[in-house]
């Protein structure tokens, strides 16, 4: 198993919710465009398993309790695919719930990074 760099999956999270962002964007900017259809990019779990980052355990007794991957399957969402008087298939309430999920995740994203860095900051010094 190769090391996993924190900072760089952070930076291809970063990447993926800029993208995502910019996909919502595009569909609350054509909410009245008729015919227009909603476009949504790939979930970033499937990013994950392209490049090859799984949870391993360590330890013999590492995650376990009764947990099992099951439970950690993504399940995959009701498709909400109503047809409004414009002909087009984007509910801006859906679109602005995402884009508060994209600003949450850019927010936990920089913690973590800021968290890490400092405590590298803290350790280098000695």
């Amino acid at each position: 198993m190769d090391p996993v760099n924190l900072f760089d999956l952070a930076a291809q999270q970063a990447r993926w919710l800029s993208v995502r962002q910019n996909a919502i964007a595009g569909n609350v900017a054509n909410a009245n465009t008729p015919g227009y259809r909603t476009n949504e990019i790939e979930p970033f779990e499937r990013v994950l398993d392209r490049s090859r980052v799984a949870m391993t355990s360590t330890q013999a007794g590492h995650l376990t309790g009764g947990a099992t991957e099951a439970g950690f399957a993504v399940k995959p969402e009701e498709p909400r695919h109503a047809v409004l008087p414009s002909d087009n298939t984007v509910a801006m309430e859906d679109e602005l719930m995402k884009a508060g999920e994209v600003r949450r995740s850019f927010e936990l994203n920089t913690a973590i990074v800021k968290a890490f860095h400092r405590m590298i900051m803290l350790s280098s010094k000695g």
